[in-house]
């Protein structure tokens, strides 16, 4: 990996994964009662417990477990960028398929070199296969958005979001172009609609406990540092997309399910 791709995973860590410390205030706004101890400890609990078994599930499987990361991934990552305008299934798939279908095609080589630091050569070239295939599907799908949009005009700025997306991963390599919408597009959006959903009080309080999981984090992540075995580099690629998966499926389930059917039920 070059410099630049460090650069990419330095700020992944540090710009990207915060925004997940602002779960428990997800929570709360759910519904999810914690003010008592035995709430506190059910609700942590729970989301560690599902961390840890998408990291050990890693470990057994690494095929089906980085296959299941892009499924998800993508689908948290298309309903967020049409949070503002809508649900439909077909933006959706478009906006979804944007990190996990595209980069991969636009930068087959290099995600070949990245996908085997989380498997294996092999594993990761039958799921590029299985990727190329999708691409097609996905091609489709943004050329039906395209199409789509002109009957549902609410829907032509998150379009054009993507379409620029698109030119921006398709030109960067797939570590920056990651981190670019991750970081700047993805993190961002997330935090800005969490926070003008919070009143004055809870903003305090939300984001003193982000920053006690974030450090957390990081701690946790310094800890296995010391103890896997490969390249500085390779180390450092492995914690940061595997810690990644294992806080997207708590953080998805709360974001994608929870929050959502409160938003339904108003």
């Amino acid at each position: 990996m070059t410099s630049w791709d460090m650069f990419a995973l330095v700020a992944i860590i540090l710009l990207g994964v915060p925004h997940g410390g602002f779960d428990a205030a997800i929570a709360r706004r759910s519904g999810w009662q914690m003010n008592g101890a035995l709430a506190w400890l059910g609700f942590h609990s729970a989301y560690l417990l599902l961390a840890i078994a998408v990291a050990i599930l890693w470990w057994w499987f690494p095929l089906i477990s980085l296959g299941g990361f892009l499924l998800i991934s993508g689908l948290h990552f298309g309903a967020s960028d049409i949070a503002e305008t809508g649900s439909d299934g077909l933006p959706w798939l478009a906006h979804g398929g944007l990190v996990s279908v595209a980069i991969p095609n636009f930068h087959t080589e290099e995600v070949l070199t990245l996908f085997s630091f989380l498997s294996s050569t092999q594993a990761a070239q039958q799921l590029l296969t299985v990727l190329s295939v999708v691409f097609v599907i996905w091609i489709l799908c943004c050329v039906g958005y395209c199409i789509f949009t002109i009957y549902h005009r609410k829907y032509l700025k998150p379009l054009l979001n993507l379409l620029a997306l698109i030119g921006i991963m398709a030109v960067t390599p797939p570590l920056i172009g990651f981190a670019l919408y991750f970081c700047l597009w993805h993190s961002r959006g997330h935090m800005l609609r969490l926070w003008n959903s919070l009143s004055s009080n809870a903003r305090y309080g939300a984001t003193r406990e982000a920053l006690i999981y974030t450090l957390l984090a990081w701690g946790t992540g310094l800890i296995l540092f010391n103890y896997l075995n490969g390249s500085p580099t390779e180390i450092v690629f492995r914690l940061t997309f595997i810690g990644l998966a294992a806080l997207t499926l708590p953080h998805m389930i709360l974001v994608d399910l929870l929050d959502k059917r409160r938003e339904s039920a108003l």
